[in-house]
């Protein structure tokens, strides 16, 4: 798959690849697959057939979800950018990828395969997340290139915080999931693009639970970062399906191992 040219539309993306001639297409295979392609791949209209297969795939599995993924993206993105302007390039990128470690004097290691290395002078080089696990390299050279990587941590399972009902009822469910997300220090523009919420209504959350006494907040470099307080931290773990329910489930594992 070619890196991304600026805000190309799916559209035009997908008809980028009907247009591919068949054997640019397998040749490009080919090196993704590392061999050579199965007989069933070695046919005149897979480009065709190709793009027919991502449009089914963006309208059956990923536009219903696409707010969702989206708000992940953002998420990921604005972590990054805050770990570049706050700790510079080797925090941003080292765990990006298996293998990735900035190494200096402009230097990016992106696997950890012996390749020769390329000079890339004048070429863009761009940064793509994903919300699956796996990454991959792309390029079209000798203008384009791009190291596609999994959203991590905290910030690509967002998504399944689950706010306790208990909770919701008594902080209302769009605070209450502000509470929980703060499980790490984030910040403003980071809830906004985990919860979907205004930045407005964000920081009115953000301004009543500071003063409950639930939440904290610190400077970071130009950032500043909220997280949980003690007290923030008794009341979400103490509401069913919290902290304290997770941890009595793990015991009761560990105890029905024991017995076993």
């Amino acid at each position: 798959m070619l890196p991304p040219d600026g805000e190309e539309t799916f559209e035009n993306e997908v008809a980028r690849i009907r247009e591919t001639p068949p054997e640019a297409a397998l040749a490009d295979l080919a090196v993704s697959l590392g061999s050579p392609l199965p007989a069933l791949l070695r046919r005149p209209d897979l480009p065709e057939r190709t793009a027919d297969l991502l449009e089914w795939v963006w309208a059956e599995c990923v536009l219903p979800y696409w707010p969702r993924r989206r708000r992940i993206l953002q998420a990921d993105v604005i972590a990054r950018m805050a770990q570049l302007s706050q700790a510079g390039w080797a925090a941003a990128l080292n765990d990006m990828r298996p293998g990735m470690r900035w190494l200096g004097d402009s230097r990016l290691q992106i696997n950890a395969y012996d390749y020769p290395p390329r000079k890339l002078s004048g070429a863009k080089l761009l940064f793509v997340p994903v919300t699956p696990r796996q990454g991959w390299a792309s390029w079209d050279e000798p203008h384009r290139y791009a190291v596609v990587y999994p959203c991590s941590g905290v910030l690509a399972g967002a998504d399944q915080a689950a706010i306790p009902e208990t909770l919701a009822a008594l902080l209302g469910p769009a605070r209450a999931g502000v509470l929980v997300l703060l499980d790490t220090p984030k910040s403003t523009t980071q809830l906004v693009a985990l919860t979907g919420q205004g930045l407005g209504s964000v920081g009115r959350h953000l301004k009543i639970l500071l003063h409950a006494g639930l939440v904290g907040r610190r400077r970071a470099g130009r950032s500043v970062l909220y997280h949980r307080t003690a007290v923030g931290q008794v009341l979400v773990e103490a509401q069913p399906g919290g902290g304290g329910a997770r941890r009595g489930r793990r015991a009761a594992r560990r105890n029905t191992a024991a017995k076993e």
